[in-house]
Formats: structure tokens, sequence, C-alpha cells
């Protein structure tokens, strides 16, 4: 079992910036590619971007390319999302998920933080 909290999120005005934690603790946290994803009200949740294991490879979804960030710091058991350019359409509730082998079917889900970017 991996636990995984998430906190970061905020209200922000557009244009501006965040950054999500999100700290892992159970297994090995580095045996783990871990991702965020999101969520708008009355929308399906979907991914934003995630990391391999060692944090030498990266993806992201294209509406979020070029201004989000996903990194790890495995000696803290952390990976963070970091966002600049925020935008009103960003708003969402933000969930970090841990996975084994495929990024989009994570083995394991925060509860979210919620992020409201205000125009």
């Amino acid at each position: 079992q991996v636990q995984l909290v998430d906190s970061g999120g905020g209200l922000v005005q557009a244009g501006g910036s965040l950054r999500l934690s999100c700290a892992a603790s159970g297994r090995t946290f580095s045996r783990y590619g871990m991702g965020w994803f999101r969520q708008a009200p009355g929308k399906e949740r979907e991914f934003v971007a995630a990391i391999n294991w060692s944090g030498g490879s990266t993806a992201y979804a294209a509406s979020v390319k070029g201004r989000f960030t996903i990194s790890r710091d495995n000696a803290k058991d952390t990976v963070y999302l970091q966002m600049n350019s925020l935008k009103p359409e960003d708003t969402a509730a933000y969930y970090c998920a841990a996975h084994t082998s495929n990024f989009m079917r994570p083995d394991y889900w925060g509860r979210g933080t919620q992020v409201t970017v205000s125009s």
C-alpha cells in the first residue's frame, strides 16, 4: 500500500502560479511512477502530467505543456507540480497518483487538492 497526501491548492488569479505537493508513505516511493490528474465540476477526471521512477522521463497533457512542470524528490518521497500561467480553465480538483506500469492507470490516489483560478 502507498498513502498519498496532496496539498498546495488554493485560489489564484489568472496568470499566477501554484505549486502542488504530494507526500507518499508506505512502500518504497522510488518504485513508483507518479502523476497528476484533475477533475473539474461536471467533467471526467483527466490526465495532467506524469514522471517515471527516476525523474528522467516526463509526460504532459497538451493543455498544460509549457506551463506546468512535474518533478520528484525521492529522498523526500514527494512529487511536485509547478503550475505557471494559470488559466480559469485550470480550475479543478487535482489528484496525485502512483502507478507501477501504466501512468494512465494509477494504482493509488491521493484525496485531492482544490485549485481555483479567477479571471
